[in-house]
């Protein structure tokens, strides 16, 4: 049975785990915009919300 001679400190063990890195994220171009979003979220056009190319909820005009 494994048994370390002397107890690793949490700050020495979480130091070796550090080399998971995050990966960049996925940006995709709306064929309908043409802007850069990222997968699987909604984002905003204008004041319009769109999600995989359609308007979800639309902006609210502002008259003077």
């Amino acid at each position: 049975m494994a048994h370390p001679k002397t107890r690793i400190s949490k700050q020495r063990k979480r130091k070796r785990r550090t080399h998971y890195k995050a990966v960049a994220p996925n940006v995709a171009t709306c064929a309908t915009t043409g802007t850069p979003h990222m997968f699987h979220r909604a984002y905003q056009v204008d004041g319009d919300l769109y999600y995989k190319g359609r308007v979800l909820v639309k902006g609210e005009i502002e008259e003077v």
